[in-house]
């Protein structure tokens, strides 16, 4: 009895007794790409962060480079319940409200600098709110995810200089738009398959931003660098509706200034990466190639048109206006 007792107060006096520990929630964050890229590494900053600042309520893992499936897979997953957080471009979120795919028109955006102004605005928020109220699903940040370019096996300075060419472009509408306005021949082929169909001929070009030509290492199977910046991308921090739903307003603010400070994190290190990454590209070896941009808008605008992909052409027009 006395050591029963001994035992007993020293718990007592530790606060092992009469404390039940706080359940914690463990979660599921997932994206497709690689661990050097910063998207993987903020994304596990920010998973701490959670836990930190909500005194271990939630365990998050992340999930990178297609672990938990492709861009379309993880998407779905949200409203499978298969997957509670994501980072993925609004040209996938536009599967549900297309009007917030039109950032994906080429040649929307001047530069970063115009696509992070748009973020702030009103429009932004009304794209927000309309996938939210298709999908369930809350956009919480959004990063800069680069600015796009090509890469290819023959020189290019023109529209017409694309023609028939094969081009790997992923399976989205607006990313197909300017390569079929100059007559190329896409290939939706997935992109952790990218650099072995470049390797093997199966296509002769691809287009990505200086980051990822960089991270995936396409440099290696490619001889022209050509800066199209047909788009400049970004990727949205999406959280499931099951978990929204769930959390209080408390924690819902702490996801949120986590989520944007962890993109914020992301984007002013693809920036600085994107300034250095060209003279990387030619002290490889590659020919950097800089374009007629008023050709190339020229035939997208003849070629295509915003209806096409469900957007609106209003909306367009204020994100121009946009200083």
């Amino acid at each position: 009895m006395k050591t029963y007792l001994t035992v007993a107060a020293l718990a007592a006096g530790l606060g092992l007794l009469g404390a039940p520990a706080q359940a914690q929630t463990k979660l599921k964050w997932a994206h497709v790409y690689e661990t050097s890229e910063p998207f993987h590494t903020e994304s596990v900053w920010a998973a701490d962060e959670f836990k930190k600042r909500t005194n271990g309520k939630y365990e998050i893992t992340v999930y990178p480079a297609s672990q938990l499936g492709k861009e379309t897979d993880i998407n779905q997953g949200l409203t499978l319940g298969t997957v509670d957080i994501i980072i993925s471009g609004s040209s996938f979120a536009a599967r549900a409200y297309p009007p917030i795919g039109v950032t994906y028109y080429p040649f929307t955006f001047r530069n970063p600098e115009h696509l992070l102004a748009y973020t702030k605005t009103d429009i932004f928020k009304e794209m927000a709110k309309g996938y939210q109220e298709k999908s369930g699903h809350q956009i919480v940040a959004v990063s800069y995810y680069g600015t796009r370019h090509t890469t290819s096996n023959k020189p290019i300075k023109a529209c017409a200089d694309m023609k028939g060419l094969k081009i790997r472009v992923p399976d989205v509408p607006a990313y197909l738009a300017m390569p079929r306005a100059c007559g190329a021949n896409t290939a939706p082929i997935a992109f952790a398959e990218v650099y072995l169909a470049l390797q093997n001929g199966t296509v002769e070009a691809q287009e990505n931003p200086l980051t990822t030509i960089e991270a995936k290492k396409f440099y290696e199977v490619q001889k022209h660098i050509v800066l199209t910046g047909h788009i400049v991308d970004h990727l949205n921090t999406v959280v499931a509706k099951q978990l929204w739903d769930k959390l209080s307003p408390e924690d819902r603010k702490i996801f949120t200034d986590v989520a944007q400070e962890a993109a914020e994190r992301t984007t002013k290190k693809i920036q600085a990466d994107e300034v250095k990454l060209v003279q990387l590209f030619k002290d490889k070896g590659l020919t950097v190639t800089e374009i007629d941009k008023a050709d190339f808008l020229a035939n997208v605008q003849k070629n295509v048109t915003f209806e096409q992909f469900g957007y609106r052409k209003a909306d367009w027009d204020r994100i121009q206006a946009i200083k």
